[in-house]
């Protein structure tokens, strides 16, 4: 799968209170859910978030909670990957579950600015920073994974199965 879109940059411990706040869990559709994703640290994201764009996070991306909203809320706002330094172990399989592709990469973090364009290759596990320049390599996912991805999630693998 590759992908291309700005990066909205955030820290360490990003948990899933802070990616879609608990007020507006009263709902799973993701549409609603991208309304308020990242509100609380970034006003803006809502209304600046392009599809395809890419969340780059740092250590720990997705604690807290084991909600499912999360992932959903992200990938409801157009968002088509989310690289981080390390991701919660809950969050990261919740984000598998939905189809949401979540690469670790550390040095890709550190170089990446708010607003540069980044294009992955999911499938060899390449990040590129045009902005930049510069290309950066993170182990990819199994083929199984690659397939759940691929397929929009873990559902719709399994039906397609």
């Amino acid at each position: 799968m590759n992908l291309k879109g700005k990066a909205f940059k955030y820290g360490d411990h990003v948990d899933t209170d802070v990616i879609i706040p608990a007020q507006f869990l009263t709902t799973a559709d993701p549409k609603e859910l991208a309304k308020h994703c990242m509100e609380d640290i970034d006003v803006n994201f809502a209304s600046e978030v392009n599809e395809g764009d890419i969340i780059v996070g740092g250590i720990n991306f997705g604690c807290g909670s084991s909600r499912e909203h999360a992932p959903l809320a992200i990938k409801g706002s157009g968002v088509s990957c989310v690289i981080a330094k390390t991701f919660a172990r809950i969050f990261f399989r919740n984000a598998i579950n939905i189809g949401l592709p979540i690469l670790e990469c550390e040095d890709a973090v550190n170089d990446a600015s708010k607003g540069d364009i980044l294009e992955v290759d999911t499938a060899k596990g390449l990040i590129k920073n045009v902005t930049q320049n510069k290309e950066y390599s993170t182990q990819p996912f199994p083929e199984f994974l690659q397939n759940i991805i691929n397929s929009g999630g873990l559902i719709n693998s399994i039906k397609e199965g």
